[in-house]
């Protein structure tokens, strides 16, 4: 294998300390708390710290990282799709579920703002600035690439979740690949965010 020949060794710095950084605010975030409300530390982690690090060290646009409308006529038609094909099986899944209920019902107070700051950053970190820093050295691939780490990100939360999360981040990739954008996975993501808390809580 030409990779396991002992060629020198050379890196791409932007690739390292995307995947080093992300690594580190990942688990920052499962062992810390920073401030009151765990919504907080999500905006720092995974929005405000990703675009400090484009803008101060990698000096560049974060609109090259997904920070844009990107194609919003194609994103919008997207986001619609996502809402009226998710709906369902978002009911499904979550109605009368029990290990869902346990989970999820305690997040019911605050919504639909506490989903909002817990996504906003959390989609631009794997959406925008994992996705399109692999997708500069990896091209298509860095759609499963950034669909990993969000997987295992999910580890703790019902099973049935958690294991449709590789497809899910794929997805989500998808639509931020073909519409140069975190802004609409984000909205979708925020709908089933949403959605699902409201559903295995049994208000809806």
């Amino acid at each position: 294998m030409k990779y396991l020949t002992g060629e020198k060794l050379n890196f791409d710095w932007k690739i390292v300390t995307v995947t080093v950084v992300s690594a580190l605010l990942l688990m920052v975030d499962r062992y810390h708390k920073i401030f009151e409300s765990k919504y907080w530390d999500r905006v720092l982690l995974y929005l405000v710290i990703p675009l400090a690090i484009t803008l101060v060290f990698f000096r560049e646009n974060p609109r090259e990282y997904g920070f844009r409308l990107g194609d919003w006529k194609l994103g919008l038609t997207y986001t619609l799709l996502g809402v009226v094909l998710m709906a369902p099986v978002i009911y499904y899944l979550g109605h009368d579920n029990e290990a869902m209920r346990k989970y999820y019902e305690k997040y019911v107070t605050g919504l639909p703002w506490t989903t909002f700051l817990d996504l906003v950053g959390w989609e631009f970190f794997f959406r925008g600035w994992i996705l399109f820093a692999y997708a500069r050295k990896f091209g298509n691939e860095a759609l499963w690439l950034q669909a990993v780490p969000f997987a295992l990100a999910h580890i703790g939360k019902p099973e049935v979740e958690t294991l449709s999360t590789i497809f899910g981040g794929f997805a989500f990739g998808w639509v931020a690949w073909r519409t140069k954008s975190f802004v609409y996975p984000f909205l979708i993501h925020w709908f089933i965010g949403t959605f699902i808390i409201l559903v295995a809580a049994g208000v809806v």
